[in-house]
C-alpha cells in the first residue's frame, strides 16, 4: 500500500508539557491562577485576533468566570464610520487590490473612549475585571493574566465564506467575501500581527478556538517552546485545499481528499503567512498560525542575509495548480518590482516558475507572446473580449509550449503566463500571491456563479512586450543544467531566471545525498519516488520522513542534512526539488 499524503504533519511536545480542551477546563484553570494571585482586584486581558468568535468567546468568559467589570475593547473604538474613513486609503474602491496599511491598532480607539474606560479600569477597587477583543491590551496599563486568542488564516477565510466574522471595528460580516478578505489582508492582518509581535513573549496563556466546539490552551511559554522545537528540524506546515472554476482531479487521488467535491484547484502547501502549524499533546493537536514562527525565530529560521533582506516575512511559496481534467487558469501577468512598490506598498513582486509535476497527453502552458506581437491589438482584443463583444484570440497574441512531466518553466514578473488544462502544477514562486493581473478567463464565471475580476490596465501597465517566442525560448523554458553529481545522486540547477531571487536546484538519486542550508532557508518538495527521509548528519533532529508530493521546510540553522530514498523506495532514483534565496 502507498503511503497516504500527510493532511495533517505536526510537531510533538515533551510529554510534561499539557493542552487543556473545553471551557469548562480553561476558565477553571483560570479562576485556579487567580486565587493563587490572592489579591482583591484581578485584571484579565484576552486579547482577539480578527475573525475569532467574540459573541462566543464573550458569552464563555461572562457565564463561566463571571467578572465584576467586563469590557469589549470595540466600546473605545473609533466610530464605525470613523473606521471606514480610516481604512479607506489602503481599502481602496479597487476590487481586488488594496495597500498594505501603515495602521496600528492604536489608531482604531477613540482617545476620549479610551480614557473613560482606563478610568473606569482603575477606579474599580475589587473583584474580576476582563477586558477583552481585538486590542485589549491596548486599553489596560496592567494585568495579572494576559491571553491570547489567535485564529488561522485559513479559517478565518472559512468563516468569512459563511458571513459569520466582520473586519475590524466595522459590523460587515454580510459583505462580499472578497471584500472581507481584501480588509483582512491589506489592513486588519497587518495591524493585528504589528501588535501580536509586542505581546508573544508576555502571552500566559494562548487559546486555539478554530474548531468553535472544543477550545484549547495552552501556555504561552509552552507555545513559544513548541515554535522553538519546530524551527529545530525539518517540518511541514499544514496545507489547505480551495477548488475553483478550473480545478482538477489529481490531488483528490494523490493528497487523499473528498471525493464528492467538483475540483480542487489549489493545495497552499508552503504559504506560511497563510498556513498553520500543529503542536501534537499526546492525542490532541493544538493549531496556531505558522507566521508565530517567523515572527518569533526568524533569524535563525529564515538565515542572516535572508532576514536582513525580507525581515519576518517567509519569502518562498509552494503551491500546487490542479488543471488535470480540468480548464486553463486565467491569462495573466505579475507586476513589475517598482509597480508593487508604488501602487500597493509591498517591496517585492511575485517572480514565479511552474514546475511540472504531472500532465495529461497534449498539456501545454501559455508564456510569453509570439513574435511580431502588436501590443495595441493584444490591448485592444482583450478590452472586447472583457466587455462580450468578442473571443480573445490566445493563439493569435500568445506563445504556447507543449510540457510534459518535470519540465520547469520560468515566470519573471511582467510575463503574461497561464498553465493550461491537463497539467498538475508545483508553482515556485515568491510570496506576494495576491497580485496577479488577470487578463482574459476563457468566458467563465467563479464558483460563485459571478464574472472574475479582471485586470486589464494594470496587465497593460505591466507586460514586458519584448517577451516573445524567441526570447522565451532561450530564458525560460526548460533553463535545466547539470551542476554537481557523485555516486547515486546528480544535482541540476532549474531555475529561477537571474531576475527572480529564487534560485531551485533538483536531485536525482537512488543513495543518500548531502544538502546544506548555508545559513539560508530551504523549501522542498518531493517529485518523484514514494517516500523519501530527511536526516542529520550529527544526529541533531529526528529523522523526518516525507511522502511524494509533500513539501517540507528546512530551517537556516540546520546547515547539513542529508536525504535519501525511504520505504517502498529504496534502491529506486527519486527526486526533489529544492528552493533557497540566492544571496
Amino acid at each position: 500500500m502507498k503511503p497516504k499524503f500527510n493532511k495533517f504533519p505536526s510537531t510533538k511536545m515533551p510529554s510534561h508539557y499539557s493542552c487543556l480542551v473545553g471551557w469548562g477546563d480553561i476558565c477553571r484553570k483560570i479562576k485556579k491562577d487567580l486565587g493563587k494571585l490572592n489579591k482583591k482586584k484581578n485584571i484579565i486581558v484576552v486579547d482577539y485576533y480578527q475573525g475569532v468568535d467574540k459573541q462566543d468567546c464573550n458569552n464563555q468568559l461572562n457565564s463561566q468566570l463571571k467578572p465584576d467589570l467586563f469590557i469589549d475593547a470595540e466600546e473605545a473604538m473609533l466610530s464605525e464610520d470613523e473606521i471606514k474613513k480610516l481604512v479607506f486609503p489602503d481599502v481602496t474602491n479597487d476590487a481586488i487590490f488594496g495597500f498594505m496599511t501603515r495602521l496600528n491598532i492604536q489608531n482604531y480607539f477613540h482617545p476620549k473612549k479610551l480614557a473613560s474606560i482606563q478610568e473606569k479600569i482603575r477606579s474599580a477597587s475589587n473583584g474580576i475585571i476582563i477586558i477583552t477583543g481585538i486590542g485589549a491590551a491596548y486599553l489596560a496599563e496592567n494585568w495579572d493574566l494576559l491571553i491570547y486568542v489567535d485564529m488561522a488564516r485559513w479559517e478565518i477565510q472559512q468563516r468569512m465564506r459563511r458571513k459569520e466574522v466582520n473586519n475590524i471595528g466595522i459590523e460587515n460580516k454580510s459583505a462580499e467575501f472578497s471584500h472581507l478578505y481584501k480588509q483582512g489582508f491589506f489592513v486588519d492582518w497587518r495591524v493585528c500581527d504589528k501588535h501580536k509581535k509586542k505581546l508573544m513573549k508576555k502571552w500566559d496563556y494562548v487559546l486555539d478556538t478554530n474548531t468553535k466546539s472544543q477550545p484549547k490552551m495552552i501556555e504561552g511559554k509552552t507555545l513559544l517552546t513548541g515554535l522553538s522545537i519546530t524551527n529545530s528540524q525539518p517540518f511541514s506546515v499544514v496545507p489547505f485545499f480551495d477548488a475553483g472554476p478550473w480545478g482538477g482531479q489529481w490531488m483528490k487521488d494523490v493528497c487523499d481528499l473528498d471525493r464528492t467535491s467538483d475540483n480542487y484547484a489549489w493545495c497552499f502547501n508552503c504559504v506560511p503567512e497563510e498556513n498553520s502549524l500543529l503542536l501534537q499533546f499526546g492525542n490532541i493537536q493544538f493549531e496556531t498560525p505558522s507566521i508565530n514562527l517567523v515572527f518569533y525565530e526568524p533569524e535563525s529560521l529564515l538565515g542572516a542575509a535572508v532576514y536582513s533582506r525580507f525581515g519576518d516575512e517567509f519569502p518562498i511559496r509552494f503551491d500546487f495548480l490542479d488543471t488535470m481534467k480540468g480548464g486553463n487558469l486565467s491569462l495573466q501577468v505579475h507586476p513589475l518590482t517598482e509597480y508593487i512598490q508604488e501602487n500597493f506598498g509591498v517591496h517585492y513582486t511575485q517572480d514565479e516558475s511552474y514546475y511540472i509535476i504531472d500532465t495529461e497527453e497534449d498539456a501545454i502552458v501559455y508564456l510569453g507572446l509570439v513574435e511580431n506581437v502588436n501590443p495595441n491589438q493584444v490591448i485592444e482584443d482583450l478590452t472586447l473580449a472583457q466587455k462580450g463583444k468578442i473571443v480573445f484570440d490566445t493563439n493569435k497574441h500568445i506563445q504556447t509550449w507543449p510540457v510534459k512531466k518535470h519540465d520547469h518553466l520560468l515566470i519573471p514578473n511582467g510575463t503574461v503566463h497561464c498553465s493550461g488544462k491537463g497539467s498538475m502544477v508545483l508553482e515556485i514562486s515568491a510570496t506576494p500571491y495576491i497580485f496577479t493581473f488577470k487578463l482574459w478567463d476563457w468566458e467563465r464565471l467563479g464558483i460563485d456563479g459571478k464574472p472574475r475580476p479582471i485586470n486589464i490596465e494594470h496587465g497593460e501597465n505591466v507586460i514586458d512586450w519584448s517577451r516573445t517566442t524567441l526570447w522565451t525560448k532561450e530564458n525560460l523554458v526548460n533553463r535545466i543544467e547539470k551542476v554537481d553529481e557523485g555516486d547515486g545522486w546528480i544535482e541540476e540547477r532549474t531555475g529561477l531566471h537571474e531576475r527572480e531571487f529564487i534560485e531551485t536546484r533538483r536531485h536525482w538519486f537512488s543513495k543518500p545525498v548531502s544538502h546544506n542550508t548555508l545559513d539560508g532557508v530551504n523549501v522542498l518538495c518531493l517529485i518523484e519516488g514514494e517516500q523519501a527521509v530527511i536526516e542529520s548528519p550529527e544526529n541533531a533532529f529526528e529523522a523526518f520522513v516525507v511522502n511524494y508530493a509533500e513539501t517540507f521546510i528546512v530551517p537556516a540553522k540546520i546547515g547539513a542534512y542529508t536525504i535519501r530514498p525511504y520505504g517502498n523506495s529504496i534502491g529506486k532514483e527519486i527526486a526533489t526539488i529544492k528552493a533557497y534565496i540566492r544571496t
